[in-house]
C-alpha cells in the first residue's frame, strides 16, 4: 500500500500536476528512554527504507524538487519534562543523521520542530479510541493546566497527576499500553513540488499526502474542528458504600458502616454498633456498643474493573464494651457505671475478605479479622437490682476478633455492578 501511494505521487507529478505541494509523513519508533534508531523495532526498517527511496526518486526526477524535509521528535508524557525535552532533541538528531547519511539534502530544505505538543497528540488518540472514561480523560487533557503552582511557587497539581490518579491508575496504564508507544517517536515530513510543467486542471489525489507543509503532526489524519472544541465538564467518579454486618443484625446488634475508596485500590472503612436491650425479669441485659476502623488494599481481577469489589486485605482496629447476662452470672467489659473509655475492650488485627456483587447496587462482603483482643472485664451476679462482684479478669485473646457477612449498598457516580456481557 505504501509503495502504491509513493508511485501515485510520482505519477501525478510526472503527468503535469504542477503548483501543488504534497506531504509524505513517516513515523520512526523508539524504545523507552532511548534515542537510538533501532531497525528491529516495529516497522522502522521498512519505514526508513521507504522514505530514503522516495527522497532518492524525487531527487532523480527532473520534474520534481524537494522543498522541505522536517524532522520532529516526540516523547510520551510519562517521563519528566526536562528529560523529555532532551530526549526529543536527541531523537530528532538521530533521525536527521540517519537520513542525511543516505540522502544528500541541502541545509536550505531541512527544518526541525521547536516544540511538539504530545498532549494534543494523546488527545487525538483518545478521541479516536473506545477506551473507558474517554470524556473524563479528554476533559483533563484539554482543560487542566499542565502544572499548577501556589503563591509560593510550589507545585500543587498537574495534568499528569490527575490522569495517573483516575480510576485507580487503570486509565493511565491503558494509555501507557495503547497510545504511548505511538507517541514515543520521531517523524520525518517530506514536501515536494513539480516544476517546469504547464499548469493543468488539478487532479484529486490521495488525502494522506495533500497536507500543507506547515503541519507537522506525527499522526496521519488531520485534527477535525470538533476535536479542538472545549469538552463539557467531566463527571466525577465517587465510590463509597453504606454497610451492615448481617451476623450482628442476627444477634440483635444494630450496626452501620461506611466505606470510601481512596484511589489506587485503597479504601477506608468505619463502623459502629449499638444495642441496649434489657428485661426487668431477673435483671436481664444484652448491651453491646463500640466501633472500628479498617484500612484495605484491594486486588484481583474484579478490583481492576471497579473499586470496592473483589479480594481485599487490610488492618483493623476496634473498641467495644458489653454487658451480657441472662439471669445467671453476667460479664461486663470495663468498669461498672463508667464511660465507654473506662469500659472499653480493644482489638486489632489483620483482615482478609472478598466482596461479590448480588445486584446492581448491592454486594456481599465476607471478611475475617484475626489478631489480639485485650481489656478488663468483670464477672458478677445480679441480686435485688445490684451487681454483686465475683471476679476481675484481664483478657488476653489471640485469634479471630471479628467475622463479617456484610450487606453493602454501593453509592456514588458509576459505582454499580454491570452484568456480564453488558457495557463496561
Amino acid at each position: 500500500m505504501k509503495l502504491l501511494i509513493n508511485l501515485a505521487i510520482l505519477f501525478l507529478c510526472c503527468i503535469g500536476v504542477s503548483g501543488q505541494t504534497y506531504r509524505k509523513e513517516i513515523c520512526v519508533g523508539f524504545r523507552v528512554s532511548s534515542s537510538e534508531i533501532d531497525l528491529d523495532y516495529g516497522d522502522n526498517a521498512s519505514n526508513l527504507a521507504e522514505i530514503v527511496g522516495l527522497l532518492t526518486d524525487v531527487q532523480r526526477n527532473p520534474n520534481m524538487e524537494i522543498t522541505g524535509v522536517s524532522f520532529c521528535g516526540s516523547a510520551s508524557p510519562e517521563g519528566r519534562s526536562l528529560l523529555n525535552k532532551q530526549l526529543v532533541a536527541d531523537r530528532c538528531a538521530s533521525l536527521e543523521h540517519y537520513i542525511r547519511q543516505r540522502v544528500d539534502l541541502p541545509d536550505s530544505v531541512v527544518f526541525k520542530c521547536d516544540k511538539t505538543d504530545v498532549w494534543q497528540k494523546l488527545a487525538i488518540y483518545v478521541e479516536r479510541s473506545d477506551m473507558p472514561h474517554k470524556d473524563d480523560v479528554l476533559y483533563q487533557i484539554r482543560q487542566t493546566p499542565e502544572y499548577t503552582y501556589n503563591a509560593k511557587g510550589t507545585l500543587v497539581d498537574s495534568r499528569k497527576k490527575r490522569l495517573m490518579d483516575m480510576n485507580f491508575g487503570r486509565t493511565w496504564n491503558y494509555m501507557l499500553r495503547e497510545f504511548f508507544p505511538s507517541i514515543r517517536n520521531a517523524s520525518i515530513l517530506m514536501v515536494y513540488i513539480k516544476q517546469k510543467q504547464k499548469e493543468t486542471k488539478q487532479t484529486e489525489i490521495l488525502q494522506e499526502v495533500k497536507t500543507p507543509i506547515q503541519s507537522v503532526d506525527t499522526i496521519p489524519q488531520e485534527i477535525s474542528s470538533e476535536e479542538t472544541q472545549p469538552m463539557p465538564a467531566a463527571k466525577s467518579s465517587c465510590y463509597f458504600a453504606l454497610k451492615t454486618n448481617m451476623l450482628y443484625d442476627a444477634l440483635a446488634i444494630p450496626n452501620i458502616g461506611v466505606e470510601v475508596s481512596l484511589g489506587r485500590r485503597l479504601s477506608l472503612a468505619a463502623d459502629w454498633m449499638y444495642a441496649w436491650w434489657s428485661n426487668n425479669n431477673k435483671h436481664r441485659y444484652w448491651r453491646v456498643y463500640g466501633g472500628g476502623l479498617s484500612a484495605r488494599k484491594w486486588f484481583g481481577h474484579a478490583s481492576e474493573q471497579k473499586p470496592l469489589q473483589g479480594h481485599h486485605i487490610g488492618i483493623n482496629a476496634q473498641i467495644l464494651t458489653y454487658d451480657i447476662e441472662f439471669g445467671g452470672k453476667g460479664y461486663m467489659a470495663g468498669e461498672p457505671e463508667g464511660s465507654l473509655w473506662n469500659r472499653l475492650n480493644y482489638a486489632f488485627g489483620a483482615e482478609y475478605g472478598y466482596s461479590m456483587p448480588i445486584a446492581k447496587r448491592l454486594n456481599i462482603d465476607f471478611s475475617l479479622v484475626a489478631g489480639y483482643m485485650g481489656g478488663r472485664y468483670y464477672e458478677y451476679i445480679p441480686i435485688d437490682g445490684h451487681y454483686v462482684w465475683q471476679a476481675t479478669n484481664n483478657r488476653h485473646w489471640w485469634g479471630p476478633t471479628k467475622i463479617e457477612v456484610t450487606l453493602v449498598w454501593l453509592l456514588g457516580n458509576n459505582n454499580y455492578n454491570v452484568k456480564k456481557g453488558g457495557n463496561k
